[in-house]
């Protein structure tokens, strides 16, 4: 184990800084946002971010310089990195607002943000500033793309090995042969659904009641939320602020689209429209779906607290599908979750949750691509006990294109699949530890793990600093699917223990 020299850490401070100044260009968007509506204080708090984004990006590169090519540790080390340093600089035009008690909880929910979470720690969100909503909604939007998709679209131009960036923040897909075109497609498809999914939206927010700016600025957010699977809204009362059964419909839509493979995506739009219906990570979500719709309808019919069929349908398959997307839409007050809904359909939620969507996208979890697989793995290994030893079994399975199931790329989802059962126990752990009650505790941990955003009750301002750290620690972690933290976390202690 080799102690890192100068070279490492200056290649991590450049691009690092490039992707500070990317964040700092970002908040010319809300900022431009209050300029429209003349909320001159929020134009400041953005404008101080920016600069603070400037000097930290611009000083980084101006004193560090590529001096090696980015090899997958170092790749992965930027990844991890830069979320961090991208939320704590991020938090600054949220803290300078006012609207949270401490720098922390601001914190807490850029983190929540970036990870497409959705959980919340604002106060008096009913009367957030146009700005602050515009800024809250583009990180969860840029968070399910992904900061690294970002900087690879825009400032990452001719650079050599920034495919290691690219899967030290999740995904290891390409779409495209080069990594920066992979990165641009994917912004094309998020921008090609916003634009058909705000449309939408805005003719159903109108219809509602709202005048037309209100209705377009509130579209927009709501796509944004949905696409990204991160659930945030720019009303307190979530979805149920706005009484509209087809604003619930096209939202779904929206969230579960966006919890889809972009490559399934890119692959559906140009080359073969049957993907779809052949991909197991398609079948393996559509198994899941039903199997935990039938523990959630199962639980509220015989909790009886819906009077008809129809309206235990709406409300429940509503929260399963934002549950098994990560999104954290809710169209139920969270302390609805264990004080009604009965410990059956609370599990269907806690399972769904769990499992997560498709790999990636924007949505968290184990992935449904992961259970898919370890399912067919399962089943090769009870062919291999009921057949001769002589059989020779090559077990393949289609996600893009025919793939062999090999012992290494199984090894390989087992770690990270326990590393999120590690996770999910060690969030739950420490709340319990702190006095919550183990159901919430549980659900709020796993919520905060997954990158669901459904809560409970628990989160709140009111909750332990510690309970907060540990909660932006998971989403963090949860977001980045480990492999970089276990990269920064060698790096780390090749510093401590390497040798020269």
């Amino acid at each position: 184990m080799f102690k890192p020299i100068r070279a490492d850490y200056s290649t991590i401070g450049f691009y690092s800084g490039k992707i500070v100044i990317g964040i700092g260009l970002l908040m010319l968007i809300p900022a431009f946002t209050s300029c429209l509506f003349g909320e001159w204080l929020a134009v400041l708090d953005f404008m101080t971010g920016f600069s603070l984004c400037f000097i930290i990006g611009l000083g980084l590169q101006i004193f560090t310089s590529p001096q090696k090519e980015i090899n997958w540790m170092l790749g992965m080390v930027i990844a991890s990195v830069s979320w961090f340093v991208s939320t704590c600089i991020g938090a600054v035009p949220s803290w300078l607002s006012g609207q949270y008690g401490s720098y922390l909880d601001a914190c807490f929910d850029v983190m929540s943000g970036y990870t497409t979470t959705g959980l919340i720690l604002i106060q008096n969100l009913n009367h957030t500033s146009n700005g602050l909503n515009m800024w809250r909604h583009l990180l969860s939007y840029v968070g399910g793309q992904g900061i690294i998709v970002v900087a690879l679209t825009f400032s990452m131009k001719g650079f050599a090995n920034t495919y290691s960036l690219y899967v030290g923040e999740g995904k290891d897909e390409r779409l495209l042969p080069n990594v920066i075109h992979t990165a641009r497609i994917i912004w094309i498809i998020s921008l090609a659904y916003m634009g058909i999914g705000t449309f939408f939206l805005t003719f159903a927010i109108r219809l509602a009641g709202m005048s037309w700016t209100r209705s377009f600025l509130h579209s927009l957010w709501l796509f944004m939320g949905a696409w990204s699977t991160g659930g945030f809204t720019p009303m307190s009362q979530n979805l149920m602020y706005y009484h509209s059964s087809v604003i619930e419909i096209i939202t779904l839509v929206i969230f579960v689209a966006g919890s889809l493979n972009f490559a399934l995506h890119f692959t559906v739009w140009h080359i073969n429209p049957k993907e779809i219906l052949d991909n197991l990570e398609i079948v393996s979500f559509t198994c899941t779906v039903l199997i935990t719709s039938a523990f959630v309808l199962l639980g509220l019919e015989r909790s009886g607290i819906y009077p008809t069929v129809l309206s235990s349908w709406r409300r429940g398959f509503y929260q399963l599908v934002s549950a098994h997307t990560t999104t954290g839409n809710m169209t139920i007050y969270g302390t609805t979750w264990i004080g009604n809904w009965g410990f059956i359909s609370y599990s269907g939620i806690i399972i769904a949750m769990a499992i997560g969507g498709s790999a990636c996208s924007t949505a968290g979890g184990f992935k449904n691509l992961r259970i898919g697989v370890i399912f067919a793995a399962l089943v090769e290994d009870i062919r291999r006990l009921i057949s001769p030893e002589s059989s020779v079994f090559v077990q393949r399975f289609h996600h893009i294109k025919d793939q062999v199931l090999t012992d290494k790329y199984i090894r390989m989802i087992m770690l990270i699949v326990l590393s999120y059962i590690g996770l999910y126990a060690a969030s739950t752990f420490i709340a319990v530890a702190e006095g919550y009650p183990f159901l919430e505790a549980v659900f709020e941990g796993i919520s905060a793990a997954s990158n669901t955003g459904l809560t409970c009750g628990l989160t709140s301002p009111s909750m332990p600093s510690l309970i907060k750290i540990v909660y932006i620690f998971a989403m963090w972690a949860g977001r980045l699917e480990f492999m970089a933290l276990f990269a920064l976390f060698g790096f780390i202690g090749c510093i401590i223990w390497g040798r020269k």
